[in-house]
């Protein structure tokens, strides 16, 4: 098997690899483009290719709903492979392990040896190239094979591991990682990690109320007028929060600093990069939205628009940069023309942190703005939905005061993105829109995640209470309960239905 001089050669089982040493780079007939970048990368990171090195943290969070359902996934899975030689794997998005299930002992000593175990990080950072820690680098399934690792103990194993998305954000919050002797068969260790990985955030999804937050629009490039909102005109947003964000961004550009702005999804981070592009004579710069696709279509996506980083009217705004495969970014980073006098960075970057952003992207920023989310910026509200409706019925549309009340008072945890969407399904269906035109969930507070029956239930008693004129009595008969019960579902719920005299539905 040995394709350098190197490479270790197993005896199978727990036997201890026969004495090689690294010659700098992957084995030839593993030398994937992502593999060859994976150690680059370990290379940076001064991982020493001789040894894991222990970064010992303690325990990780293990009453997040990420582990209460992986673990649950992993221990199915495990007692489906309880004769097997394989581990099974969890960790958190940073690689910290969270769990490992395995009953083969040889296994077990020799995962303890190289510290793939609860409470040590294994990354790239640590461990050099390895299945979970590609996986988490560039966030798609990963399968690292023996001298396809960096580190020289690492290669009597083989590792497959997949990076695992919540459902209500989209965000990065762990993997799930499967590892097995390197001479071992290996043919179904990814399918096998795939599925666990989606079963849990199949599972994620159910016990979080069955909603899962529309993901963004990805691998789009197109032109944004840089002095406008995109889609919904001139900006509208009066708040000084908001007002504070653009002014920081433009003088940072301005200023000749490479960017980023973060904040939560939705909050219109996008929208404040295209901005930060307005000022003194740049109102005829063009300006690139870049959305990453998903890791087989990064190629050609940065192919179409990487070209244009050397024009010096354009600018490009790469939405979502967390999201770019940690080799991707190393390629960007690479291209990047030298800023010069007069002559900004040609780039801004979007993230939910700097800490998100690949590192080879993330060393070369200097100006971060933070984006405050869309509840603390009540005064954003109304126009913003006032600008959405005239957005899709090109034209003004009515509020009532009542809808505009409810409007302001839901704290709107998918910020400005889950406003538009409820805002353009209401004008969809009237010209004057009300309470009952908006969608249960921004006339209740509940603190915790409904059942499918409880979402029904909720959904019910505000279709009876929003009807125009309907007092709580009236509702109560309507769904076949007492006064009383049905305050205390009210309360039950966090339902709040603006009314004309205080009451639920206008008492």
């Amino acid at each position: 098997m040995p394709d350098h001089p190197g490479e270790l050669s197993t005896r199978g089982g727990s036997g201890e690899p026969r004495p090689g040493t690294p010659t700098g780079g992957p084995a030839r007939s593993a030398a994937r483009p992502r593999v060859r970048a994976s150690w680059v990368r370990s290379r940076r990171y001064g991982v020493s290719p001789e040894a894991v090195e222990p970064v010992f943290s303690g325990s990780g969070l293990t009453d997040s709903l990420f582990y209460e359902c992986g673990a649950e996934v992993l221990g199915r899975l495990h007692g489906t492979l309880a004769n097997e030689p394989v581990g099974l794997v969890i960790t958190d998005a940073e690689g910290l392990v969270l769990g490992r299930w395995s009953e083969d002992q040889d296994i077990n000593r020799s995962l303890d040896r190289v510290h793939l175990a609860p409470g040590f990080y294994f990354g790239e950072r640590t461990a050099g190239t390895n299945g979970l820690g590609l996986a988490l680098a560039d966030r798609v399934p990963s399968l690292v094979r023996a001298g396809e690792h960096y580190v020289v103990p690492l290669r009597r194993y083989t590792c497959a591991a997949v990076p695992v998305l919540d459902p209500r954000s989209g965000g990065l919050v762990g993997s799930i990682n499967l590892t097995t002797w390197s001479d071992a068969s290996s043919d179904l260790l990814l399918a096998l990690a795939e599925s666990a990985a989606g079963n849990t955030s199949a599972l994620m999804q159910v016990r979080a109320g069955g909603h899962a937050v529309r993901p963004a629009p990805r691998g789009e490039v197109f032109r944004v007028v840089a002095d406008r909102l995109p889609g919904a005109g001139p900006d509208p947003c009066p708040s000084r929060a908001w007002r504070d964000a653009v002014a920081t961004a433009r003088t940072a550009v301005a200023g000749g600093r490479l960017v980023t702005v973060v904040g939560e999804p939705g909050v219109g981070k996008s929208t404040v990069a295209t901005l930060a592009r307005q000022g003194a004579g740049r109102r005829r710069e063009r300006v690139l939205l870049a959305r990453p696709p998903g890791a087989a279509g990064v190629d050609s996506w940065l192919a179409l628009w990487s070209p244009a980083l050397s024009s010096p009217d354009t600018c490009v705004v790469v939405s979502s940069a967390d999201a770019l495969p940690a080799w991707a970014a190393d390629e960007l980073a690479a291209v990047l023309p030298t800023p010069s006098p007069g002559h900004p960075w040609p780039l801004v970057l979007t993230a939910p942190s700097l800490s998100a952003v690949p590192e080879s992207l993330a060393a070369l920023v200097d100006s971060v703005v933070e984006v405050p989310p869309l509840r603390h910026r009540g005064a954003d509200v109304e126009p913003l939905a006032r600008a959405f409706a005239r957005e899709l019925r090109h034209r003004d549309v009515q509020f009532t005061p009542r809808a505009m009340r409810a409007l302001s008072a839901y704290a709107w945890p998918e910020n400005v993105r889950e406003l538009r969407s409820v805002v353009r399904d209401a004008v969809a269906r009237t010209d004057v829109v009300d309470v009952h035109h908006l969608r249960p969930e921004v006339l209740s507070a509940g603190s915790r995640p409904l059942t499918r029956l409880e979402q029904l239930e909720r959904d019910e008693i505000l279709r009876c209470l929003t009807q125009p004129g309907t007092t709580a009595v009236q509702a109560a008969t309507e769904l076949g309960l007492s006064r009383a019960t049905l305050y205390r579902k009210i309360a039950q719920y966090g339902i709040r239905v603006p009314g004309r005299g205080g009451g639920p539905a206008g008492e």
